[in-house]
């Protein structure tokens, strides 16, 4: 049995091949979906990564959503399998309607690339089979536009249904609620704005982004 990753390609991401890396790392085979294509080519989860998809034109992720590849992974997450939007990818992911709030400007409006610290909230998701509630991740971020936002019923609706995935220990951007990651109610979609492909050695300040990739290949059904 193995899993196939599909890794989105938009014009402006710059986080596939980084991404690809990581997977074999762990072990997996990656494919390339461009975003042209109305396809995931029979790939087992979907990994929307970093960038600046379309040029960020208009805001992050509002003309990446009408892609035609956009349509494939709105029905690959209704059947329940895993998708996972990382940074731009979770900007996307939130135009697209697949995950609740929206991600604005950053509290300063500063651009912000650091390593942070992240605690686990919950781990009813496509990446949590492998993490403890309180565990805690050092995980880099890069970005301008992660501020974390939503109304009170949806923040209110996320508790609820245990969608807080990562919260912040320190709030670098103003996210509400110190939010990093949040899921969708059925748990197997899940936008995160730290980049686990970028902390995948000890070299580069930690292995911690191994887990989250590694926990979601391990929630995707494979294929023979």
């Amino acid at each position: 049995m193995n899993v196939r990753v599909g890794v989105v390609q938009f014009p402006g991401t710059n986080c596939e091949f980084d991404t690809a890396d990581a997977l074999r790392l762990i072990g997996v085979e990656s494919v390339q979906l461009w975003h042209g294509e109305a396809t995931l080519s029979g790939v087992d989860a979907v990994i929307v990564p970093g960038g600046f998809a379309h040029g960020d034109y208009l805001r992050p992720g509002a003309i990446a959503r009408f892609s035609p590849v956009m349509g494939e992974i709105q029905r690959h997450a209704a059947e329940g399998r895993p998708v996972l939007g990382i940074c731009n990818g979770f900007q996307v992911l939130t135009e697209a309607g697949l995950l609740p709030g929206a991600l604005q400007k950053n509290a300063g409006l500063k651009f912000v690339c650091q390593p942070v610290e992240l605690e686990v909230a919950s781990v009813g998701h496509s990446f949590g089979g492998s993490m403890a509630v309180g565990d805690r991740l050092m995980i880099p971020i890069n970005h301008f536009e992660g501020n974390y936002v939503c109304d009170e019923r949806t923040l209110a609706e996320l508790h609820e249904h245990d969608q807080v995935v990562l919260r912040y220990v320190d709030n670098p951007n103003g996210s509400l609620d110190n939010i990093a990651a949040v899921s969708n109610k059925a748990g197997n979609v899940v936008g995160m704005m730290p980049h686990p492909e970028r902390a995948t050695s000890l070299l580069l300040g930690s292995v911690d982004g191994l887990a989250v990739l590694g926990g979601l290949v391990d929630s995707a059904p494979a294929s023979v």
